[in-house]
């Protein structure tokens, strides 16, 4: 497990205990409700139910928290999978397959806390777990364009890969890949 490292004076940030996971849980269900405005969908939010197993009994996924006086307020995970088809074209899945590809996942800042480096320092690590990691030798993402500032935050570390945002959509999705080099 790798040492807390401080951001500013006030948040450490760290590997996921178990302890932790109560309240990371809280925090990616109220993203989920209060920021995405989906709601809890178990075809796609699956890891919520057990992150314990999900991120902890995985030699290749992990969960970091940012806390505050022992208070979670952040999470961002690593899944060693590519994207799932469907919802995402078949392309992608093929282009990005599992057992070599790593997808970041739950960057999520309790909105008290936000506008503080969190998510970029989280992400950071996130990114340095794949790079040393044998296994895994690229990095996936994507994220929904309507939640503000997330696709401008995405692509000061990665490349847009495929925008399949339509006038229709409900998700505004945009595939994005990061550089392992």
């Amino acid at each position: 497990m790798s040492a807390p490292t401080h951001v500013g004076t006030e948040y450490a940030i760290r590997e996921a205990r178990a302890q932790d996971m109560p309240a990371a849980r809280r925090i990616m269900l109220d993203t989920f409700y209060n920021v995405l405005g989906c709601g809890y969908l178990p075809e796609h939010h699956d890891d919520v139910i057990d992150p314990e197993k999900t991120y902890l009994q995985h030699p290749d996924q992990r969960l970091w928290v940012a806390v505050r006086d022992e208070e979670v307020v952040a999470t961002t995970a690593i899944q060693a999978r590519g994207p799932r088809t469907p919802p995402h074209p078949a392309w992608l899945a093929e282009q990005f397959p599992d057992g070599v590809t790593a997808q970041l996942f739950r960057v999520y800042v309790d909105p008290g806390h936000q506008r503080r480096g969190l998510a970029t320092r989280l992400v950071r690590h996130a990114i340095e777990f794949v790079r040393q990691n044998p296994n895994l030798r690229r990095l996936y993402l994507h994220t929904d364009a309507k939640s503000p500032g997330a696709l401008e935050f995405w692509q000061t570390f990665g490349t847009v890969i495929h925008d399949a945002r339509t006038p229709t959509s409900v998700f505004q999705t945009v595939h994005l890949e990061i550089s392992l080099d």
